[in-house]
């Protein structure tokens, strides 16, 4: 389902929801169910108002499909699981936001829409908002009494000195989308997924090259993908050839790219080094969380395993594929029970349903 377009909001048009809604929560004793209000932008007007709607199709006519940041596929997976579930909402609405300020605006997208127009809605702010609270510009003071949602836990953990009202909340994976290709069509071993961000060139020498050559002693084959550098159809069908994934990334907030792997039925063997938070944007000079941070916060042992250094990876790497022959892992068992869209959905529901009865009552 491509869902893309409503990011666009069209007033004119009814409040999108699902035919079929058995999962729907029941409203409150007297009212009626709340409709959403979403509010979802990637960029703001550079040279004219209302150019941010147009440069992207320009660049997807000169350029062809455009890479689905992790930002909009926060926005395209709620939706479709708001779909799904029959919960209503408006997308972009800003005519009907500030008609009725009793009503809950639910900011999804970048921070800079808060400074559009002086708001003055309860807020459901995030995932997609700051990337450190920081950031925040001091005029936006009265961000500590909105509620804010972050990815996983230990990001909540860093977050709650400075925000009080964090709710944790991931949002679910397309598993009708992303499932399990039939055995015979494995032709490769191992996908290994490079997300390393920072200090590439350290991370291929100590890390991404001895794993290749404990992969190449093993005798097993292996694919590259770098993020950033692939289209979700062509990483769609990289799954589909392979039996297992490697994933490298110092640190991940909720890892859709990792989700989707897992919802295909490829176990994953990531490297979770664990410590700090490292992103040198913010660290050591203007942020220092030392938690301990994952780059698989949603994962057990259906999913795979976990080690911690290169060394790490040799001394584990026949353990984790000789679990991957014998098919002793079940990942796509763990998205379900965890990470679906309908339940991502009716999650975020009930956080926006708190935090409207907090902001106003």
């Amino acid at each position: 389902m491509d869902v893309a377009e409503r990011i666009r909001a069209n007033p004119a048009q009814p409040p999108h929801g699902g035919a079929d809604a058995p999962l729907v929560p029941a409203a409150p004793e007297g009212r009626e169910r709340m409709t959403l209000n979403l509010f979802f932008e990637e960029r703001d007007d550079r040279w004219f108002p209302g150019d941010r709607h147009i440069r992207p199709l320009l660049r997807r006519m000169l350029l062809g499909k455009t890479w689905i940041s992790g930002q909009r596929r926060v926005f395209l997976n709620l939706c479709a699981g708001l779909d799904r579930v029959g919960i209503r909402y408006r997308t972009n609405d800003y005519g009907h936001i500030r008609k009725h300020p009793e009503e809950l605006a639910c900011i999804i997208g970048r921070p800079f829409v808060l400074d559009w127009f002086e708001w003055k809605n309860p807020l459901l702010l995030g995932v997609a908002m700051y990337n450190h609270p920081v950031e925040a510009p001091a005029h936006l003071h009265g961000l500590q009494a909105r509620t804010i949602l972050v990815p996983c836990t230990w990001y909540a953990d860093m977050c709650r000195p400075y925000w009080p009202h964090v709710e944790i909340w991931p949002v679910g994976i397309e598993t009708d989308l992303w499932t399990p290709a039939p055995a015979d069509q494995k032709s490769v071993d191992v996908l290994l997924y490079d997300k390393i961000r920072w200090e590439h060139d350290r991370f291929d020498a100590e890390l991404i090259e001895p794993i290749r050559r404990q992969l190449e002693a093993s005798g097993r084959t292996v694919e590259l993908v770098r993020y950033g550098h692939y289209k979700e159809d062509d990483y769609k069908a990289a799954l589909a050839r392979c039996r297992s994934m490697v994933f490298l990334c110092e640190h991940e907030s909720q890892g859709i790219a990792c989700q989707q792997a897992l919802s295909s039925g490829v176990p994953v063997f990531a490297w979770d080094r664990g410590g700090p938070w490292q992103d040198p944007e913010y660290f050591p000079h203007r942020v220092r969380y030392e938690g301990g941070v994952s780059s698989v916060p949603y994962f057990d042992a259906r999913c795979g395993m976990t080690f911690t250094d290169a060394g790490g990876f040799i001394s584990g790497w026949s353990d984790f594929w000789s679990h991957v022959a014998a098919g002793d892992f079940a990942p796509r068992d763990y998205v379900m029970d965890n990470l679906t869209l309908e339940k991502g959905a009716l999650h975020y529901y009930t956080i926006a349903e708190a935090a409207l009865q907090r902001q106003t009552g």
